[in-house]
């Protein structure tokens, strides 16, 4: 167990369906229920058995005639019968169907459905040669970091994964997460796929389970164009970012989102039984990142990596790494002003080392903290390092550590990423209660 490592801590599709006539709702499947217009009917009656007879002015009688007869015959009509206007109207109504029906078959291609012979003019091409995409747009920042990110495939006797990387060096110095090639560390394989395709073995270089970075080596390449490296530090809440990498397997994906917070301690468990928990200082961002993402680019909107993508939180817990959940908006990303420093170690040495103040330190919830001298959450110190930082600037057990350079710490993973927010041998401000009295003091870092 090391310093800082807490003590008894106290504690991923939607589809559609096509739209019913003429409406549907985004993100929805349109109702099934269709309402049916009411039609209406108007019926004629007829003339029933006492129909009441003709009017009197035509009552003269006839023989033979209920009714009678008229007193004179009537003056014959000129013109056709009425039988032969009725077979009249008959075959112009016969002959406007057959014309109507030829006409209808002719529209319709001859009544097979086919537009044989048919010329239709569908228009000129429109934007043959595109323009080139605008400065800072998400296409602009894909082209010029995309043959820098690599897809990173490990295999083992037992086990296998899939991740990505960023290209550090135009000779093949590679940097990814440590739970990516982990599986490779005492045997196994590891092969990366570069943007163009090609391929190439690699081997690790060096590995840092309490950061989870690791840097490999591509064998056998030159001329690869390295990433460009930003500055973490600088970036801002809702400021525009792109993830790039190779989630489950699909090479040179591209995602955008935003930067939704920082400084954010993720805890995200460690392949190496010998090391602590990893606890990341992360950058969160609601660019999709998925497993096999990890370890591929979070860019800005300059095209510089700010962030190495490490984690996601997952509906069923807290973060994930390597695992098999799926993207609810929720990422992590490493900043990338700390990888830098750590990637530098690796290369140069194999290992990295990791600032400490010499505590071991158990985390005061809120509802611990009600019960404790100076009632604020915090990290409790349980024992000191003889010779340490904290030592020599007078802390003593069962302090509570409450704010690291000013800013508030409320458990022992805000008190890991505080502290490694700077180097061995930086001086940082801690503030802690003792017996209900709040002092500050200068701690000189240690290394792990």
């Amino acid at each position: 167990m090391t310093d800082e490592e807490p003590a008894g801590h106290a504690g991923g599709d939607s589809w559609w369906s096509p739209p019913a006539d003429d409406a549907w709702t985004a993100g929805t499947t349109p109702s099934d229920s269709v309402t049916d217009a009411a039609l209406g009917a108007a019926g004629g009656g007829s003339a029933g058995a006492n129909a009441s007879p003709p009017p009197a002015a035509a009552s003269v009688g006839l023989a033979g005639s209920p009714w009678g007869r008229p007193a004179t015959p009537p003056a014959p009509t000129h013109g056709m019968g009425t039988r032969r206007v009725l077979a009249l109207v008959t075959v112009v109504a016969l002959l406007a169907s057959i014309i109507g029906g030829l006409v209808g078959a002719a529209l319709s291609g001859g009544g097979d459905n086919r537009d044989t012979g048919r010329v239709v003019d569908l228009g000129q091409v429109v934007n043959r040669q595109p323009a080139a995409s605008a400065p800072g747009s998400v296409a602009a920042i894909a082209s010029k970091i995309l043959p820098s990110v690599v897809s990173i495939n490990v295999k083992a006797a037992d086990s296998s994964d899939t991740g990505s990387g960023v290209i550090l060096s135009s000779d093949g110095y590679i940097l990814t997460n440590n739970h990516v090639v982990s599986a490779a560390a005492h045997g196994g394989s590891i092969s990366v796929v570069f943007y163009a395709k090609r391929s190439a073995s690699a081997r690790v270089v060096g590995r840092d389970a309490q950061s989870d970075l690791a840097v490999i080596k591509a064998q056998g390449v030159t001329g690869l164009r390295r990433a460009d490296l930003g500055s973490s530090s600088s970036l801002r809440v809702g400021d525009p970012v792109v993830a790039i990498g190779s989630p489950l397997g699909l090479t040179g994906t591209v995602t955008a989102g935003i930067v939704s917070a920082k400084d954010r301690p993720v805890p995200t468990g460690s392949d190496d039984s010998s090391s602590p928990s990893t606890v990341i200082d992360a950058i969160q961002t609601d660019a999709a990142i998925n497993p096999g993402n990890s370890g591929g680019a979070l860019v800005s909107g300059t095209g510089a990596v700010v962030g190495i993508n490490s984690a996601i939180a997952t509906v069923g817990g807290s973060a994930l790494s390597g695992g098999q959940g799926g993207n609810i908006g929720v990422g992590f990303a490493i900043p990338i002003d700390q990888a830098r420093s750590i990637a530098a170690e690796l290369i140069a040495t194999g290992r990295a080392t990791h600032p400490v103040i010499g505590v071991r330190a158990q985390s005061v919830d809120e509802d611990l903290a009600r019960g404790m001298p100076g009632g604020r959450p915090g990290a409790l110190v349980v024992s000191i390092s003889a010779g340490s930082g904290a030592a020599q600037a007078g802390i003593r057990k069962d302090d509570l550590l409450t704010a690291i350079d000013g800013q508030a710490i409320a458990s022992v993973d805000e008190l890991i990423v505080a502290i490694r927010k700077h180097k061995v041998g930086d001086a940082a401000k801690v503030t802690y209660v003792r017996n209900g009295k709040q002092r500050t003091v200068s701690v000189k870092l240690g290394r792990d």
